[in-house]
């Protein structure tokens, strides 16, 4: 029988795990950074000591799954296997060598009082993060929340249950080896869905929810939490190469920013070409795309060049296909091209491929994405690529966190006074 059946009432468990991460997280204030290392890596050891116990809990998932009608996309989220677990410890190992943002002071200045004002990282307190199918996510989720100082509360698919119950093992044994609080990391024990709606409705216990999966949950979270949400709903990313680009170069980014990885939140999924370049440049984009088996929707003027590509619909400047599939679109200078990304992206990444340092500059400033590029993949919109060492997830909100979200996003500031008996008059 699962572990997750013993809990009937979802409302009194819930509010148990809030006031529990709740205690926990005034404690890991007071943490130094080399306990929470200790933590971290007590976790990777114990994940290590557990492999057999992690691939067979996962194999009953994986059985699960397949009984269930899972697609061969989502068994593959699901699956753990040894290179996988060397992935999750390695992880864990790279979090612990991070610096720690927590009570960095910057800003330092002197006030004419003779007060010194600056500002100081905290964490956030209580981070809710609800996630779907990737079990590694409990490991990086709990990783990332630890070493940033907060609590975290962990909601996974029902389809990785197994999985991440043998996960949270790992997780509880490392934290009592480093005699940190058992609620520090605690993972929700129970498949009810009604266990989401409480722990996105509970501000006084939980400073923030994470939505990992994808565009329903997310949608739902963001409608119904009372607490507030760093979140992206699409990532419909574009690519526009100017009529001054290097023709090698933007072939490059284009297909690679496309065809590296397809089920991504950065992959582009639109490209937009300047009409002077179209000529030339689209017949070798068709060959490139055609190698990886690449579906083309164009629009007229692309069709023009490329007789046989599919004409494109409206629907298609909407999509986020997350799939071999590209939409394609010749538009008539920078203007054109910012005034398509501003009525149908997502704000998520997107890039010009320019030599002139004025219209990249130009598309730096006028494209509202949490992400814009230069003559770059927008595959490059990671944690790992910018230099964060791991990321939450992606935002797209304005508000605390936007981009990749790392270390530094998991926490806030506070100002803090330094004095010298000043009084004032």
């Amino acid at each position: 029988m699962s572990r997750h059946s013993a809990i009937t009432d979802v409302e009194t468990y819930m509010q148990q795990l809030g006031r529990a991460a709740r205690q926990a997280s005034v404690a890991l204030r007071r943490l130094p950074t080399g306990r929470k290392n200790a933590a971290l890596l007590a976790m990777a050891r114990q994940v290590e000591a557990s492999r057999q116990t992690l691939l067979a809990a996962n194999a009953r998932d994986l059985e699960r799954g397949r009984a269930g009608g899972l697609d061969a996309a989502l068994l593959d989220r699901l699956a753990l296997d040894d290179r996988r677990l060397d992935t999750m410890i390695e992880g864990l190992e790279q979090v612990a060598a991070l610096p720690d943002p927590v009570g960095e002071i910057d800003g330092l200045r002197a006030r004419p009082s003779g007060i010194q004002v600056g500002q100081m990282r905290v964490p956030l307190g209580v981070i809710g993060i609800i996630y779907e199918s990737r079990p590694n996510v409990t490991l990086e989720a709990a990783s990332l929340c630890l070493k940033s100082g907060n609590a975290c509360i962990l909601r996974g698919g029902s389809e990785a249950s197994e999985s991440n119950a043998a996960i949270a093992d790992c997780i509880a044994a490392g934290l009592a080896e480093a005699g940190l609080p058992e609620a520090a990391v605690q993972v929700v024990a129970t498949t009810d869905r009604a266990a989401v709606g409480r722990l996105i409705a509970m501000p006084e216990f939980v400073d923030v929810i994470i939505p990992r999966g994808g565009k329903s949950l997310i949608e739902r979270v963001s409608r119904e939490a009372r607490v507030p949400v760093i979140k992206h709903l699409d990532g419909v990313c574009h690519v526009y190469v100017d009529a001054t680009a290097d023709l090698d170069k933007a072939l490059a980014i284009a297909v690679n920013a496309k065809t590296q990885r397809y089920g991504t939140c950065n992959t582009m999924e639109t490209l937009l070409i300047d009409a002077p370049v179209a000529a030339e440049l689209l017949p070798r984009l068709a060959e490139a795309y055609a190698e990886h088996g690449v579906e083309l929707r164009g629009c007229e003027r692309t069709r023009a060049v490329l007789t046989e590509v599919t004409p494109a619909e409206e629907a298609d400047w909407h999509a986020e296909y997350l799939a071999p599939v590209l939409a394609i679109r010749v538009v008539e200078g920078i203007d054109e091209a910012i005034a398509h990304i501003e009525t149908y992206g997502s704000h998520h990444t997107d890039a010009i491929v320019s030599e002139s340092y004025s219209l990249a500059r130009r598309f730096l400033a006028e494209v509202d994405s949490s992400s814009v590029m230069v003559n770059a993949s927008t595959r490059f919109a990671d944690g790992f690529e910018y230099g964060l060492g791991a990321e939450i997830g992606i935002s797209t909100d304005k508000l605390h966190a936007r981009g990749p979200v790392g270390l530094e996003g998991l926490t806030t500031r506070k100002y803090v006074v330094l004095g010298d008996g000043q009084i004032r008059g």
